[in-house]
């Protein structure tokens, strides 16, 4: 019998998971990273939001919030707490009065922040021209 080490068994599951597959939990991932306010936070977190300050740093909720136009508490509370489960950002309570919580991308949710960025200036970008493409399907 072979017995394989940890950084082995690590590399076989990771060729393993393949996302056309029904049962691969990447699919569940991919789900929640596809969200707009996952988009819209991690990009917020990373520092390249309108409004946002320039340098990727910690936020309050409330400044989350305020940069995140229309996303109610409850949405913003599943997303933050979603990605905090997923090792994507980090949640600082510090024991002020009121008690003062911040997030903050951890070197995951950074890694990630980089593809959202690229997505998000894309639609942004390109949006012009899907108008434009919207309008002539309708017309038709």
């Amino acid at each position: 019998m072979t017995t394989t080490n940890a950084a082995q068994n690590r590399a076989r599951a990771k060729a393993e998971y393949n996302a056309f597959l029904a049962v691969c939990p990447s699919r569940q991932l991919l789900d929640r990273i596809s969200d707009k306010w996952v988009v819209l936070v991690l990009c917020a977190l990373g520092g390249d939001g309108a409004g946002a300050p320039e340098t990727p740093g910690p936020l309050r909720y409330s400044e989350l919030a305020r940069l995140l136009a229309g996303v109610s508490q409850k949405m913003l509370t599943q997303t933050l707490r979603s990605l905090e489960r997923d090792g994507l950002l980090t949640r600082t309570v510090t024991p002020t009065v009121p008690v003062t919580v911040t997030y903050e991308l951890t070197e995951l949710g950074s890694s990630l922040h980089e593809v959202t960025r690229g997505l998000r200036n894309w639609a942004q970008n390109h949006m012009p021209e899907v108008l434009g493409h919207r309008e002539e399907y309708d017309a038709r």
